[in-house]
């Protein structure tokens, strides 16, 4: 089976354990945690621990920036 992951052509997503890590991000951007854009359970890009609730920092790269970080919500 291949690991979607580590494709070249998917970003980077990582799951963020830190709970005062999220609230900062939440804090940063003034929203709350089910504001930010979702992402199903079932994404194969997701790292294997994700479960629902969880937050994800995806980077990707940017012609205009270096790289662009987004955050998503992972949802059933």
């Amino acid at each position: 089976m291949v690991n979607v992951s580590d494709h070249e052509l998917v970003p980077d997503h990582t799951l963020l354990d830190d709970p005062e890590h999220v609230e900062e991000v939440l804090e940063e951007y003034n929203v709350k945690r089910t504001d930010l854009p979702k992402i199903t359970r079932t994404d194969p890009a997701l790292p294997d621990e994700a479960e629902p609730g969880d937050v994800v920092r995806i980077e990707r790269d940017s012609r205009t920036t270096d790289t662009a970080v987004v955050y998503r919500l992972v949802v059933e």
